[in-house]
């Protein structure tokens, strides 16, 4: 088995994992993450009647707010290559009662769809994560029809973003997760500004305009913050999950101290940076 079939496969049972987490916390991440979705739709500019993709959708907020603004003359394909994450976005757009949208298992590298098939892609925190995002970046191309956008997001630095970084750390410090190599995918994995350029022209767009978009996640407490990262946040989630109890204490422990600087009147308020790369 070539190693892409298998961190495929490795990545697909991570959100299969991650599915339950995502769909108790996803009035969460539509509420944190709101700042992020308004730039993506800002830049996309569905309009009225147009065909809309959503790849990496997750539970499929991003995809269900452009289905507002097409109209039930337009449609949506709320798309993610984890049958649990689509099963959850069903649900929920069947819940909305979103009969324009339809939630499809597809892969971004190798997208089961025609050549012109859709007006605008949307792609909120995926391209990151792919084995192979510039493959993706071009099916992303290839399915968009003339004069067709992309709006995607991927996280910054990690100085940006310390709710994944902080975590990361202690794992790498504590010999639990290797340090991140250049072009290997992760959380923070595309947030060279000149890689994600070159990603994006490279798959056939024009330069991408890049807006740098500032949000929170604020829990409640560190038991509040301790549940998101065992239970959403992919890679880090799979660590900690393979380790033992004194082990997760530890890091906990460790987690506690360094977080400290951002609890306010009893919160825990950690800054996060989105950087949000549209093109046509």
């Amino acid at each position: 088995m070539s190693d892409a079939v298998e961190f495929k496969r490795a990545s697909q049972a991570v959100w299969d994992a991650m599915a339950p987490g995502w769909d108790r916390r996803k009035a969460y991440f539509e509420q944190s993450a709101q700042p992020v979705t308004d730039k993506m739709l800002e830049r996309l500019a569905p309009q009225r009647g147009e065909a809309i993709l959503e790849l990496a959708a997750g539970t499929g907020l991003v995809g269900f707010a452009a289905a507002g603004l097409v109209g039930p003359s337009g449609r949506v394909i709320v798309s993610d290559f984890s049958e649990a994450m689509v099963e959850v976005a069903r649900r929920e757009a069947d819940g909305l009662g979103l009969k324009h949208v339809e939630c499809r298992v597809l892969d971004a590298e190798r997208l089961d769809l025609p050549d012109g098939a859709v007006d605008g892609v949307l792609c909120r925190w995926g391209y990151m994560l792919m084995g192979n995002p510039a493959a993706a970046l071009a099916e992303t191309r290839r399915v968009l029809r003339h004069g067709g956008r992309l709006s995607s997001a991927v996280f910054g630095s990690p100085q940006q973003n310390p709710w994944a970084a902080l975590p990361s750390r202690i794992l790498q410090e504590q010999g639990y997760m290797p340090p991140p190599e250049a072009g290997r995918p992760g959380i923070l994995a595309l947030a060279d500004l000149d890689r994600l350029r070159k990603l994006v022209s490279g798959a056939g767009f024009s330069e991408p305009k890049i807006d740098e978009v500032a949000f929170t996640w604020g829990f409640d407490d560190l038991e509040d913050y301790w549940d998101f990262l065992v239970g959403a946040a992919g890679a880090i989630a799979v660590v900690l999950a393979r380790i033992d109890d004194d082990e997760r204490k530890r890091v906990r422990e460790e987690l506690a101290g360094r977080v400290a600087p951002f609890v306010t009147g009893g919160r825990i308020e950690l800054p996060a940076v989105s950087l949000v790369a549209s093109a046509s």
